[in-house]
């Protein structure tokens, strides 16, 4: 029978669901970006071989989550484009849910799910894991690739970081340079020159009402322009700049 699960119900049984994959491990999220214990179980499961399809929708990978995932070796990602579905099976069960496998959404959203055990609801089990099948059939197969050039000069210190993922047909590619003395920073440059890191940054720009989440992402808000915050649109997504210096 199944059974309702909560907002800390989804996220202990999605752990439990990826430690206890012995065959067969399918990951449905529109959002990418991976908390450590969750690194932490998939490459536990990576080093057993076990099977891993991870199918995401929004193709705005950082430079960490490609060069994470690409040494993993049994670990297949695909590109779903207006993918919104959030479900996660394993051999035995799976849970549908409304929780992206996204940091912020594990931590602050109120969430709800449903447990699905294979030997209790064949037909249920069933009718998800061929609709998952049919989602990754449809989705375009991503080799994950990234090339890291660093160079130092004396007087900048500058920073480059080129990351490029790889589909069948296609090349997209990112450069991202960043100098401590431009007057507009990057949500993660910000928090290394005050000295957090990129994560404790947002959390402090949430509770100051400068951004705010919306389906996963943060948003800027207006009082975050107001402050001296300035939404971009990238290749890859939106993403805010901050003045240099700036006290949160």
């Amino acid at each position: 029978m199944a059974k309702f699960l909560n907002s800390s119900g989804t996220t202990y049984h999605l752990e439990e669901l990826i430690k206890n994959a012995s065959d067969r491990l399918i990951i449905i999220s529109p959002y990418l970006k991976l908390n450590e214990r969750i690194k932490e179980l998939l490459e536990d499961r990576n080093r057993l071989k076990i099977d891993i399809r991870i199918v995401y929708g929004k193709n705005d990978l950082h430079p960490e989550e490609i060069n994470w995932l690409k040494n993993l070796t049994f670990i297949r990602t695909s590109f779903c484009k207006n993918l919104h579905a959030k479900c996660y099976l394993n051999e035995n069960e799976c849970i549908i849910t409304s929780l992206n496998l996204y940091e912020f959404s594990q931590v602050n959203n109120n969430e709800m799910g449903v447990l699905i055990y294979r030997n209790e609801d064949a037909k249920l089990y069933a009718d998800t894991y061929e609709e998952a099948q049919r989602i990754i059939r449809i989705s375009d197969e991503v080799r994950m690739s990234l090339e890291k050039v660093t160079e130092t000069d004396s007087k900048s210190d500058a920073n480059t970081q080129t990351a490029s993922v790889n589909t069948q047909s296609t090349t997209l590619s990112t450069t991202q340079t960043a100098t401590p003395n431009y007057s507009k920073l990057t949500t993660a440059k910000l928090a290394k020159e005050l000295g957090f890191k990129t994560q404790e940054l947002n959390d402090k720009l949430l509770a100051a009402g400068y951004l705010q989440e919306q389906e996963g992402e943060l948003v800027l808000t207006d009082a975050g322009r107001a402050a001296g915050g300035t939404s971009k649109k990238g290749k890859f997504g939106d993403f805010c700049l901050w003045d240099s210096g700036m006290v949160v």
